[in-house]
């Protein structure tokens, strides 16, 4: 145990355990927005990490616990909902002096904190863009589906009856083990708009994330009926037990970045904008979207103060400097993320490279607030791209 790196650690956690919880550190956590204290902000519907009981409004209640961070030392800490006045939120507060995680250069980890008992919790915090994804992968995550409980690595995530309808006859239908990214993301796309035929009028940025949710729990469900009865007998060797772990996670990682790809390129598709995909710009790279494409980048009579970059990247704490040299004639570059929560000094260094970021309008207030009016919507690229 002791020679497990502290990623490792995590998922043995989350796996071992029947209650776990995962966010982006943010600014607010961090204090850096102005709220009322620093300290892990937990949202309403996750209360069950917490306490036995959800808060009930005109109230506050706590309770301490014990938290052993990263394997290594324990904090006495408070459990604190404040329900009085206008406040309605949960924080986890009270770390002792010279706690490290809650500065500003951890904005942007992945905090993972697992219940062992009601007094005594593992806490995690996770730092690198490689292993941030690692962990998301090994629990069968997307970006999009942290800042909330996570129950059970294999259990799917609550869907209607309904939905699971759907699943259900789309995998009885398949006729290959395994539906390519495209096919995967646009049966998502299919599903979502039978439950709910007012999709396409939905704001870019919400609708983005619910078909991402929606194709995440579609995978599941189908890694769920092909490995079902493989799971139910008993591996003979290690190897083939790492074999089959091997092939699930490797899976659940190349599908990541696909996914969103396809989304957004759907997304743009239904907005009516010009754009290339996988473009080839000099040095052989391919950006991931050149608006309004590559006939226009690579025509030294088309305006480059008309042409638009966008990167695409599920995480970007030090992926980001990746898509700098992907366009010369495109001096601004654009990346989309699904990042909740960046530290200050990144940020300065992102603008200093004429790097602007794009993420879900809902994911905004997770940075600090002077960097609000500099990060955009999806809906607002949309519109700025519009313009050009």
């Amino acid at each position: 145990m002791n020679d497990m790196s502290i990623l490792e650690k995590a998922i043995q956690a989350c796996l071992a355990n029947p209650l776990a919880f995962c966010k982006f550190i943010s600014s607010n956590d961090a204090g850096a927005t102005g709220a009322h204290q620093f300290g892990f902000y937990i949202p309403l519907d996750s209360w069950e990490i917490l306490f036995d009981s959800p808060g009930v409004r005109g109230e506050m209640k706590d309770k301490f616990v014990t938290i052993k961070w990263q394997d290594d030392f324990e904090t006495d800490t408070r459990f604190i909902y404040y329900g009085q006045k206008t406040r309605n939120e949960y924080r986890i507060t009270r770390f002792g002096r010279g706690f490290p995680y809650l500065r500003d250069t951890h904005v942007g980890d992945l905090f993972v904190l697992v219940q062992i008992s009601s007094e005594y919790y593992h806490g995690y915090v996770i730092d690198t863009d490689e292993d941030i994804e690692f962990f998301l992968s090994s629990l069968g995550l997307s970006a999009s589906q942290t800042n909330r409980i996570i129950k059970g690595a294999n259990s799917l995530q609550a869907t209607s009856i309904r939905l699971e309808q759907l699943f259900n006859e789309f995998i009885v239908s398949l006729q290959i083990e395994f539906p390519d990214t495209v096919q995967m993301s646009a049966k998502a796309r299919e599903i979502y708009q039978r439950i709910n035929v007012k999709a396409n009028r939905e704001h870019p940025d919400s609708l983005l994330l619910k078909w991402l949710d929606i194709e995440y729990s579609l995978f599941k469900a189908i890694e769920s009926n092909r490995y079902k009865e493989r799971l139910s007998a008993p591996f003979l060797t290690v190897d083939e037990l790492v074999d089959c772990a091997n092939t699930l996670l490797n899976r659940r990682k190349s599908r990541a970045g696909k996914s969103l790809e396809h989304h957004l390129k759907e997304v743009f598709t239904i907005n009516m904008l010009e754009f290339g995909t996988q473009v080839i710009t000099e040095g052989n790279k391919k950006p991931d979207f050149i608006f309004p494409g590559g006939a226009q980048y690579h025509d030294t009579l088309f305006p480059k103060d008309k042409l638009v970059f966008l990167g695409a990247k599920t995480t970007c704490k030090d992926r980001w400097r990746q898509i700098i040299n992907e366009a010369d004639n495109i001096r601004v570059k654009h990346l989309f993320t699904l990042q909740q929560g960046i530290s200050e000094n990144q940020l300065i260094e992102m603008e200093q490279h004429q790097v602007v970021l794009v993420v879900p309008k809902q994911y905004i207030g997770s940075f600090p607030k002077s960097f609000h009016d500099k990060i955009m919507t999806l809906e607002g690229f949309i519109s700025m791209v519009k313009n050009r």
